[in-house]
């Protein structure tokens, strides 16, 4: 059960990562680009609080506490450097997600597994949508 607590542990530090990075974009973020970013970054925060709320429950429920440390990520205020980092993110957060959900799945908590499944397609959207703005923006 440690192996899983300690998983859904790392994600829940990620999850708070990703809050943190985008409210910091969103302030961050100049240029032409400004208002229509600054609401992406803003509009993404409630999926990854959602995120968090679940696996900070989860974590409780199988007998461990909730991670309340974040993982770092890179302060930018170049948009294009901002759509890569947050890019970059969402694609590994899905490879985590995906070993996590296996995991789940081996230890027989299949309510886990299909939770982190839709994580997945939340995540996925996310990365679709970053690799569209990154079109956009001539990249």
């Amino acid at each position: 059960m440690k192996e899983l607590i300690d998983a859904l542990n790392e994600d829940l530090a990620f999850e708070y990562s990703a809050i943190i990075q985008y409210i910091t974009y969103s302030a961050l973020i100049k240029g032409i680009n400004r208002v229509e970013l600054k609401e992406f970054f803003l509009n993404e925060i409630n999926d990854e609080l959602e995120h968090a709320k679940y696996l900070s429950d989860k974590i409780s429920a199988l007998g461990g506490t909730p991670s309340v440390v974040p993982k770092s990520f890179k302060i930018t205020e170049d948009p294009r450097e901002m759509i890569e980092e947050l890019l970059n993110a969402e694609e590994k957060t899905i490879e985590r997600y995906a070993n996590h959900a296996k995991l789940a799945e081996k230890l027989g908590h299949i309510d886990i597994k299909v939770q982190l499944e839709n994580i997945i397609v939340d995540e996925a959207r996310h990365r679709d949508e970053l690799k569209k703005i990154l079109e956009k923006l001539g990249v």
